[in-house]
């Protein structure tokens, strides 16, 4: 169990819906009641020009996008904010972080665990091919799942890649817990299954308990391939002001001016490594996806890699990220009491790692270190 993060919170989780309570040492947190409260960066601890050269840099690296849908927030207020930061739009696998959370307020009502078996629910699916798959494996990606005429990297043959699909299971790809796999089909059973647990659909669920209470307004979640189900993988649509409300309430570990949202421990475990760097991959040539090391619960931890390299080496240890096809991602920087979310619609252009780290380490750079 990681260090509690900066700002954690005096009181205990609720179990069902919402608590309040204090957070300790968070009185210069902000909330917004409506619109985001704007503030220049220099009152916020950070040098204005070395901002703004962070900034350039960014957007000299993502792409023709730019950085028309950038925001930044430091204790709950945009210190910088671009021309589209309220436009909806796909969001691709970030969608995978509100799946997760789904389940982390599904365990908290006790509906489920994270050891609870998925074939419980959709023995139909899983129970002969899938018996010992855990919601853990889903959650972070070891279940060894496979769907009929998927191909991870769209190979040709199969004439079918990653379609996000509730579709009939194949053969498991691997035994249960044993490799890692980024696989959207996976994460699509994941959402169904807590569906089956939750009873209601889960946007409904997320709505009520998380999204209304935080302001957000610009959602809306899209069906999968089939047209069946809900996209529990990728169909989010949200602008990227709304997204960093999402990130802001990670950032206070599940609380929301006074109100308790999210188990604390839930958000402390989510963004921890829950795949270690010596569980081995199940890909076959696309190292752009590797978690091993560096995935906790359908977020992207600063961890450190089977190389030894930490995933952002410049960026403080407890950073975390939940990224998405197109260049969509948000970053949550605990140290800097910071949210910083980016959306691109760039299918030909990916931003690196590298260039993130880059990015992050010149961001750090701005800060004024003294009473940080």
């Amino acid at each position: 169990m990681k260090n509690p993060r900066p700002g954690a919170l005096a009181c205990l989780a609720a179990l069902i819906g919402v608590t309040t309570c204090r957070a300790a040492g968070a009185d210069d947190m902000a909330f917004p009641a409506g619109e985001w409260a704007r503030a220049a960066p220099e009152s916020q601890g950070l040098d204005p020009g070395r901002l703004a050269e962070a900034v350039r840099y960014l957007e000299q690296h993502v792409g023709p996008d730019g950085v028309k849908r950038l925001v930044i927030v430091r204790r709950g207020r945009m210190i910088w904010s671009g021309a589209e930061a309220d436009r909806r739009q796909p969001v691709a696998s970030i969608t995978k972080a509100f799946t997760s959370t789904a389940h982390g307020l599904l365990i908290a009502d006790r509906k489920c665990t994270l050891d609870t078996l998925a074939r419980d629910f959709n023995p139909e699916h899983l129970a002969e091919l899938y018996p010992d798959v855990t919601l853990r494996h889903l959650a972070t990606m070891t279940s060894g799942y496979d769907g009929v005429g998927g191909s991870y990297d769209c190979d040709g043959e199969k004439k079918r890649c990653d379609a996000n699909a509730l579709v009939p299971p194949s053969s498991p790809v691997f035994p249960p817990g044993t490799r890692f796999m980024y696989w959207d089909e996976a994460t699509q059973e994941y959402g169904y299954v807590l569906t089956r647990i939750a009873g209601e659909p889960l946007p409904d669920l997320l709505r009520r308990r998380v999204l209304d209470p935080i302001g957000v307004t610009t959602v809306a979640w899209n069906r999968d391939a089939t047209g069946k189900h809900l996209n529990w993988t990728g169909g989010l649509e949200i602008s990227a002001a709304d997204l960093a409300r999402f990130g802001h309430l990670y950032l206070n570990r599940g609380a929301w001016d006074g109100m308790r949202l999210i188990d604390p421990a839930w958000v402390d475990e989510a963004t921890r490594v829950q795949v270690p760097a010596s569980v081995p991959s199940g890909h076959s040539g696309s190292d752009h996806r590797e978690g091993s090391g560096v995935y906790g619960y359908h977020w992207w931890p600063n961890g450190i890699k089977p190389d030894g390299q930490r995933k952002w080496p410049d960026a403080p240890e407890g950073t975390y990220a939940r990224s998405g096809f197109k260049n969509n991602h948000c970053f949550v920087i605990p140290e800097w009491g910071m949210v910083v979310v980016w959306l691109g619609l760039e299918r030909t252009h990916k931003i690196t790692d590298r260039e993130w780290n880059e990015f992050l380490k010149r961001t750090g750079q701005a800060i004024h270190r003294e009473g940080q």
